[in-house]
């Protein structure tokens, strides 16, 4: 399993009250994926920079399409720019690629026994890995989970790193997670106002 599969299945674990946005978590996926990419040294920084290398196809179709994507031309991507470029429906294709597997089902009505949109977990080691992943409170994992607010961890708490790519990463995660709230919340202040105006207010 990789570090953006972990992520997801977390993020699927939270408590229904308390829902993460597809959008920032399609941009801590693109995250969990370079981090990865970092690990196998399918990649480095040149201060935020991504360099690739050479990447040696693995099980994990999703972590290899991302490393197929990888610019390859000088002066190369930046994180941001890869994390928004990467992050564009990459929610979807990670739970269309747990659901494929057999690790989500959709969950069923309670009264009516059909079908309905939301995917819930199967028991699985899949499950069970990113679970005690995250119980040991594996800094990775915990940082993106806490850019998500998934934990009360503070999301640019990265005492415990000390690879300056991974910080650099995780904190561009953050920072994109924080620009696409602050834009949800512009939106929704000028759909209030073209409300207003057409209430005559």
């Amino acid at each position: 399993m990789t570090t953006a599969r972990d992520l997801l299945i977390v993020a699927m674990g939270t408590a229904p009250g308390r829902p993460v946005e597809q959008g920032d978590l399609s941009l801590a996926l693109a995250g969990a994926e370079l981090i990865d990419l970092l690990g196998a040294e399918s990649l480095t920084l040149d201060g935020d920079r991504i360099v690739p290398a050479l990447h040696p196809a693995t099980d994990d179709h999703l972590l290899d399409q991302a490393a197929s994507a990888l610019v390859r031309q000088e002066p190369y991507e930046s994180v941001e720019d890869w994390l928004w470029r990467r992050g564009r429906g990459l929610s979807s294709a990670y739970h269309a690629d747990l659901e494929k597997e057999g690790l989500v089902t959709r969950a069923r009505g309670r009264w009516i026994p059909v079908a309905t949109g939301r995917r819930e977990l199967v028991d699985s080691p899949a499950r069970r890995q990113a679970e005690a992943r995250r119980a040991a409170d594996e800094p990775v994992l915990a940082a993106l989970a806490a850019s998500l607010g998934i934990d009360e961890k503070p999301a640019d708490d990265f005492e415990e790193l000390t690879d300056e790519a991974v910080v650099t990463v995780l904190a561009t995660v953050g920072e994109a997670v924080t620009e696409l709230e602050s834009v949800r919340q512009r939106r929704t202040i000028e759909d209030a106002a073209f409300d207003n105006i057409w209430r005559g207010q």
